[in-house]
């Protein structure tokens, strides 16, 4: 690809870095350079969050808009995105290993429907209300733009994952400061590119790559308003102790060990439900925090259960993330690659039966690689029933009726996402409602623009997308009159 970039997008310009360091982006199905990019430093951070300060606290800025002009510029990003689709796809796809054929989908045509989703929010939210005062007279209550956020986003939904924090914030009148994952740096500088062709004015998007250091520099500046991250539960907990030290509002979407309840009148039939259960388990390589991968079985029907997903896991083409055929590329990095290898190995270990998989496949010495894995006869006290693995690893679990299946799906330090397979969907919402997790599906998932997407325990605090994301970018002022 060899794409390089010697500045960054900060303050509506692009902006020489402080220091000669760089970040070298790699291809997961190859391991070839992709490019070159300057890596931001403490000094570049203070830079871009002066910015963002300047364009949120001038008179007349961003802050002060109108929202339906706010829109006007969102709708414009939008546009300026879906005529880079192309390239957005090539080079996430290229940088994590994501599937061309989910990078359309979710790297490009969902971010530009979070996008028109929350500029329609502008225009017909409510900014301000006047009440009638319990103790007599009016009551104004303004919902005002928190400030400026710091938008830390991890490697594997880069520009979806951005726009769970653009489109809200924007929306609401804050401006940002974004920190990419050194993984996926190339997609972060064509949405500066978007930005500027949009005439986002100058301030309220600034983007800037760098490591945990910088990022923990950006975390706890003192021009940030509000954080919102999305990563790992141990990186997660440590901008929350920033925050709480700091008092300063934070959202934090973090790990997930869903479960896939399969009811005991589910539908096994592949060619039916095989496209669902797909995305539902081993979306984006099991790169994917929602996802199922505590599959949970009925006694009585056990061994179905555990065909079924083993023929799902052995249908997948694994292969170069470039090619429309592959559901199944390269993890992002040869030490994601370790981690997954290591907990399939400390799954043989621990006795579970592995029923496909477990290793790397043939004829693909180049790129990170495992195949597709399957355990069956897994407890859900083994540690790859308790741990986020984050790879294409499924660990199958038996229940003998829907309350031990119930307990089993709740036992769990997390609560992102999950589902339930039946053929009876009223059935199926009701257990549904019994599970402690944030969000949950019936025979289907996918997190949806206009609904709150969150996890409880482990899996963070907070809520992105819905109404409730415009919210977390707000602050409420009431005036007495």
């Amino acid at each position: 690809m060899g794409l390089r970039y010697d500045s960054f997008y900060i303050g509506g310009a692009w902006v020489r870095p402080r220091t000669d360091r760089v970040i070298v982006p790699v291809n997961a199905s190859t391991e070839e350079p992709l490019g070159q990019v300057p890596e931001g430093v403490e000094a570049d951070i203070d830079t871009a969050v002066a910015a963002a300060r300047r364009a949120f606290d001038e008179p007349g800025g961003w802050s002060d808009w109108e929202p339906a002009r706010r829109a006007e510029v969102m709708e414009r990003l939008a546009l300026a995105i879906d005529k880079r689709a192309d390239d957005f796809v090539e080079r996430v796809s290229a940088q994590n290993g994501m599937p061309v054929a989910v990078a359309r989908q979710l790297e490009v045509g969902y971010p530009s429907a979070v996008l028109r989703y929350y500029a329609g929010l502008a225009r017909e939210a409510a900014f301000e209300e006047t009440r009638a005062g319990f103790f007599g007279g009016s009551i104004e209550v303004r919902k005002g733009p928190v400030g400026v956020v710091a938008a830390i986003v991890p490697w594997n939904f880069p520009q979806a994952l951005s726009m769970f924090k653009f489109a809200p914030a924007m929306a609401a009148g804050c401006t940002l400061v974004m920190k990419p994952s050194p993984e996926t740096v190339l997609d972060a500088f064509l949405m500066a590119e978007a930005a500027e062709e949009a005439g986002v004015p100058a301030g309220v998007v600034n983007i800037v790559p760098a490591d945990r250091a910088a990022g923990a520099h950006l975390v706890a500046h003192p021009g940030v308003d509000k954080v919102a991250f999305t990563g790992s539960t141990a990186a997660g907990r440590s901008v929350a102790e920033t925050c709480g030290r700091l008092l300063r509002p934070v959202t934090l979407e973090l790990g997930g060990k869903s479960a896939a309840i399969v009811l005991d009148d589910a539908e096994l039939d592949l060619e039916r439900i095989g496209e669902g259960l797909f995305g539902a388990t081993l979306l984006n390589n099991g790169q994917t925090c929602f996802l199922g991968t505590r599959v949970l079985a009925p006694r009585s029907r056990y061994p179905e259960v555990v065909d079924a997903f083993t023929a799902l896991a052995e249908s997948l083409r694994v292969g170069d993330a470039s090619n429309p055929a592959t559901r199944i590329g390269p993890l992002a990095t040869a030490r994601q690659r370790e981690r997954v290898e290591s907990f399939i190995a400390r799954g043989r270990a621990g006795g579970a039966r592995l029923t496909t998989g477990g290793g790397r496949p043939e004829g693909l010495d180049r790129g990170w690689f495992v195949r597709p894995t399957v355990f069956a006869d897994v407890d859900n006290g083994a540690v790859i029933a308790r741990e986020e693995i984050f790879g294409p690893v499924l660990s199958l679990i038996p229940y003998d009726d829907v309350d031990d299946a119930v307990r089993i799906a709740n036992d769990s330090d997390f609560g992102l996402g999950g589902t339930v397979w039946t053929a009876d969907p009223e059935r199926g919402a009701a257990v549904a409602r019994r599970v402690r997790t944030g969000t949950i599906g019936v025979n289907r998932y996918i997190p949806d623009p206009a609904a709150p997407f969150g996890g409880i325990k482990s899996s963070g605090l907070g809520r992105e997308l819905g109404p409730e994301g415009l919210a977390s970018y707000q602050q409420s002022q009431t005036v007495y009159l």
